[in-house]
């Protein structure tokens, strides 16, 4: 239920309501909009009478969310939701490119990989320090010495870090280092780490689970902002199909379908969604023409010596490429870089 109050309603009248909700045993979420304050309930599915709050004194309507994901609904917040993240706007008109090695390796590999993205324009660096992998005996990461790299790396180059976290027992000491959370594709229904992450300040960056409906990947927003964290991204990076010429199926589908149904921020992910370093320039350039508001892309300044995932890394030299191809398009899309 959504329960929209007049333009006059004052402070008062809103505390008044989210007391109503919460004395019937819901949780009321707040939105302050530039016209309206809309109160988002959320619980349970037992039934909750409407009539009651409609006359409530500042109550202009109520309404009925049919989707199950609630707070992520563009119904309980029409304006887009945008993210500060130490100064980069992920959300509004630019465009915020995302770029780094898949995993940390070494204090060379990850600074010479940072230095270089920034100067082609990339805003965020990324960069594994835990990773999930599907063989047991494949490089699982540094760990905590990733994540001082990679905060190095953030002190030389003025470059926010996003990196991901793996378990709830991780939030504390990743959220110590890291700008933005990432859950990966394998996490995306780890409920209990939704909830961890949740439970913090930090951006969440949301990637699609590999077999899973935007209703699910919804709804597993849902359980980050129903703990109290607004600050979520959302990540289509691709999902399992019969195709077997390219790592993934790049849902871009999913790209517009998302900006209609949720306010939350969207990137895509065309290194995962290919597999293949080639069809990265293309598929990004495709994914911002669906109205991404950013992409994540792999970048290694020597990917046949990648550790993880080197057949679909940039060179250096390549992302730069990209980027001014980028800059090319986005004006035509009323958006900036």
């Amino acid at each position: 239920m959504i329960i929209v109050m007049k333009h006059q309603a004052t402070p008062e009248e809103v505390q008044h309501v989210v007391n109503q909700v919460e004395a019937r045993g819901y949780r009321a979420h707040v939105s302050h909009g530039t016209e309206r304050t809309i109160i988002g309930v959320v619980g349970d599915d037992r039934p909750l009478e409407d009539h009651h709050f409609e006359l409530l004194p500042g109550v202009e309507k109520v309404l009925r969310v049919l989707q199950p994901f609630k707070l992520a609904s563009r119904d309980f917040h029409p304006e887009d939701t945008m993210v500060n993240v130490r100064g980069v706007t992920i959300g509004g008109r630019e465009i915020v490119v995302i770029a780094g090695p898949c995993a940390v390796e070494s204090r060379s590999q990850i600074l010479e990989t940072a230095f270089a993205v920034k100067e082609a324009g990339a805003r965020i660096l990324r960069g594994g320090a835990y990773k999930p992998r599907t063989s047991p005996y494949s490089f699982q990461g540094l760990g905590e010495q990733g994540l001082e790299l990679l905060a190095e790396a953030r002190e030389a180059t003025g470059l926010p870090i996003i990196t991901e976290v793996m378990s709830p027992e991780d939030v504390p000491i990743v959220g110590k280092y890291t700008d933005i959370f990432q859950i990966g594709t394998r996490n995306m229904q780890n409920y209990a780490l939704l909830q961890a992450v949740g439970r913090t300040s930090i951006p969440v960056f949301l990637k699609r689970g590999m077999m899973n409906t935007v209703q699910e990947w919804l709804m597993s927003a849902e359980y980050v902002l129903s703990s109290g964290n607004s600050q979520v991204i959302l990540c289509e990076r691709g999902i399992r199909t019969f195709e077997t010429a390219t790592r993934n199926t790049l849902d871009i589908n999913a790209i517009p379908l998302l900006k209609q149904w949720t306010h939350l921020p969207v990137f895509a992910d065309p290194s995962h969604g290919t597999g293949k370093w080639d069809l990265v320039a293309p598929v990004a350039r495709a994914c911002l023409a669906a109205g991404a508001d950013g992409l994540i892309i792999e970048v290694h300044p020597h990917p046949e010596q990648a550790l993880s995932d080197g057949s679909q890394s940039l060179k250096p030299e390549r992302f730069r490429e990209l980027m001014e191809s980028l800059r090319q398009l986005v004006p035509a899309l009323g958006r900036t870089m």
